[in-house]
């Protein structure tokens, strides 16, 4: 019920955004708009996930694979490979990304019964068969848009504390906990945002200071 009149009620607001995606995708690569990926859903079940193509038409997957591998097996905090510069991202695929705007076309996937608006991310196969069965706990919950990892510091976070925000969640799933989960996303999305201005700003080369003495013609 949560989900279908949240739906509803922001449909008017997301159209005019699906459509500007759909035209920047368009004009700046070639193939489908939308992207589907098999992902593992509740108690492990499987269905195909809808995404906003983000991605260049073709691009290899080895390099997250073993991103995801390293990630899953250290502390560090969950970046993404955008954050290090990804050659496989379309122009403006990163703040699509940042913005979570690729992941509207799972409201289909909502609709369908096969997610909901909150709970874990929806994990990718190869990412399953290797948790450990404590870790399997977190497919005790639909997969969600948005969830307990997403506001409370996602990519500052590791491996082993999205897994144990995400079976909090599980335990603990309500209408209340939901909706306090909902009123966080916006914010939790705008600090991304911010980080995703702050590493653009801190790539950029430093450019050298002009010197206010007049330039030298020539020497002997």
């Amino acid at each position: 019920m949560l989900d279908v009149t949240l739906i509803l009620l922001a449909l008017p607001f997301l159209l005019p955004v699906v459509l500007a995606i759909t035209l920047i995708v368009r004009l700046t690569s070639s193939g489908p708009v939308l992207f589907q990926q098999e992902r593992v859903g509740y108690r492990g079940k499987r269905f195909m996930c809808l995404k906003f193509r983000t991605m260049y038409c073709g691009a290899e997957t080895v390099s997250h694979q073993g991103h995801l591998q390293q990630l899953m097996n250290s502390d560090a905090p969950m970046t993404k490979m955008d954050s290090r510069g990804d050659s496989r991202i379309i122009p403006l695929g990163k703040v699509i990304r940042a913005a979570g705007l690729d992941e509207l076309p799972q409201l289909f996937n909502v609709l369908n019964g096969e997610m909901s608006l909150v709970g874990p991310r929806p994990c990718l196969p190869y990412e399953a068969e290797q948790y450990l069965p404590w870790q399997r706990e977190r497919f005790n919950a639909a997969p969600g848009l948005t969830g307990l990892w997403q506001v409370n510091g996602k990519n500052r976070t590791t491996f082993t504390r999205m897994i144990q925000l995400d079976i909090e969640y599980a335990r603990k799933k309500s209408l209340w906990l939901d909706l306090k989960i909902i009123f966080k996303t916006v914010p939790a999305l705008l600090v991304q945002l911010k980080d995703l201005r702050l590493k653009k700003k801190a790539a950029r080369p430093a450019v050298a200071p002009r010197s206010n003495l007049p330039a030298r013609v020539g020497h002997r």
